[in-house]
């Protein structure tokens, strides 16, 4: 970001935007550039007018037309930093335009720059051509090591090294600045010395906070999952391919993988046990709450969730159901004004280019709801096709879900029950397990074939419901996906008959 700062003003740019919601630190790094420079730096607020940082010294210009208008006065070879500027750029007076062109236009031959520092992205069209935008990405681990030292320091503790370091600084990867801080101060406060846990903690609550991301505390396991042995496979070869070795190696990231099926079949447990295997943090896209009813906001959540997910990285970065977030790409010009094409453009450029080892599981239902251009090659690694489970898979499903609710298989006739089940999902399968237990609780005493058949009786699976779109989903699957089972790929499952 520095280098990127100090080529714009060197080339003569009069107008950057930032985006970042660190403005302390973003003011320490513009200062330090334009002292290098040999710039004088001048603040603008609302509340304070326009300060020179140097000496203090404040013109009383609090109004942002009175400040446009004063620019000209200024010496050369000043930066003009714009606090919460963006806020009157949301629906700005013509008259606000018209000066801030002015400004940008006299910036030009006279030497000076204009910064405006926002959370998130507003320009009007009349100047965005006007302004180069740039992103203040998230503190790296040396910046981090910054304020850890600061922290310990102040604590009168010892600076951490070594393997404690390492973790502490991976826990806060991710955090702003302050964020960071204060993560670091209360893990002193609640724990007595610096704790990876507590600063974890408050990583997962702040990076929750904003509603976009979650990261996930216990990714599962692949042995929660029943069959899908070609997809087990594919993980299991792929589970170090983010170490060292691997970059030695001149292995490149994974960049991800698709799972498509209907519901119930494991495709959220297997995107959450693809972080078990790598052994990586598990953050989960709510793709929903990225669009905003701001202009500009729904791409300003995109990126800012991306920054948020890259600074973490290494990590899986796992979204469900992805055909909701971007089905409706194709009309958004008309439908919203081509806010839904551009986040999914932005979206997709960021697959494609990305070079943060960030590993993308996304699940599907409805393929007919996915655009084309998700499914190319470039964007995920592989997609997979989960079909309904086959006998071996749902005797292994049986056993997974009878001995989760603390039952032992072998009480029960798992043969008879796996005949009775087909067409039946796993969730479906455990589900009926349950009912059984209901019944058997009712009754006073433990869960029975009887009850077990009886729950599976009572149940309509989605094969019946969807059989159609069932037919129509394992016709699109063929050439275009890999199957997740070795029966899938050698024996194609009929549509089934009720």
């Amino acid at each position: 970001m520095r280098t990127a700062l100090m080529n714009y003003i060197r080339a003569g740019y009069s107008g950057i935007y930032v985006i970042s919601s660190e403005e302390t630190r973003f003011e320490a790094e513009a200062k330090s550039v334009a002292e290098e420079l040999g710039y004088a730096l001048l603040a603008w607020s609302a509340t304070d007018g326009l300060i020179n940082t140097a000496d203090g010294s404040a013109r009383d210009c609090r109004d942002p037309l009175d400040m446009l208008q004063v620019i000209d006065e200024l010496p050369e070879s000043s930066i003009v930093l714009l606090r919460d500027f963006h806020l009157f750029l949301e629906d700005p007076d013509p008259f606000l335009l018209r000066l801030m062109r002015d400004a940008l236009r006299v910036g030009k031959t006279a030497g000076l720059v204009l910064i405006v520092c926002g959370c998130r992205l507003v320009l009007p069209p009349e100047i965005e051509h006007d302004m180069v935008t740039v992103e203040f990405s998230l503190p790296d681990s040396e910046a981090l090591g910054v304020i850890l030292d600061g922290i310990a320091e102040s604590a009168e503790q010892e600076k951490p090294t070594g393997d404690l370091r390492g973790q502490l600084l991976d826990a806060a990867s991710g955090l702003s600045s302050v964020e960071a801080e204060d993560a670091f101060a209360l893990s002193v406060v609640e724990a007595g010395a610096l704790s990876v846990t507590v600063v974890a903690r408050e990583k997962a609550r702040a990076v929750k906070r904003n509603g976009l991301l979650e990261i996930c505390p216990a990714p599962g396991s692949l042995e929660d999952i029943g069959g899908l042995d070609l997809l087990k496979g594919w993980l299991n070869q792929r589970h170090s391919a983010f170490g060292s070795a691997a970059a030695e190696y001149g292995l490149p990231s994974p960049k991800g993988l698709m799972i498509i099926g209907i519901p119930g079949t494991g495709k959220s447990l297997t995107a959450k046990a693809t972080a078990g295997i790598f052994q990586l943090p598990l953050l989960k896209l709510d793709a929903g709450r990225i669009y905003g009813s701001l202009v500009g906001q729904s791409e300003s959540n995109l990126r800012s969730a991306i920054q948020t997910v890259e600074a973490i990285a290494p990590c899986v970065l796992y979204i469900d159901e992805i055909e909701k977030a971007f089905s409706g790409s194709k009309s958004s010009g008309s439908a919203d004004g081509g806010t839904a094409s551009r986040v999914f453009g932005t979206f997709l450029s960021w697959m494609q280019d990305k070079t943060a080892p960030v590993f993308v599981v996304a699940t599907a239902n409805d393929v007919s709801q996915l655009p084309p251009e998700l499914l190319r090659k470039g964007r995920f690694d592989e997609i997979f096709f989960v079909d309904l489970p086959d006998v071996d898979e749902r005797s292994a499903i049986w056993g997974i879900q009878v001995r989760k609710y603390g039952r032992d298989p072998e009480e029960l006739n798992t043969e008879s029950l796996v005949n009775g089940s087909d067409g039946f999902t796993g969730s479906e399968i455990e589900q009926a397990f349950v009912d059984a237990l209901y019944t058997a609780f009712a009754g006073g005493r433990e869960p029975t074939d009887e009850d077990v058949t009886q729950a599976l009786a009572s149940t309509v699976p989605l094969s019946r419901l969807m059989a159609d779109q069932l037919d129509g989903l394992r016709q699109w699957a063929q050439g275009r996906t890999r199957p997740a089972t070795t029966r899938s790929a050698t024996q194609p499952k009929r549509r089934l008959q009720y």
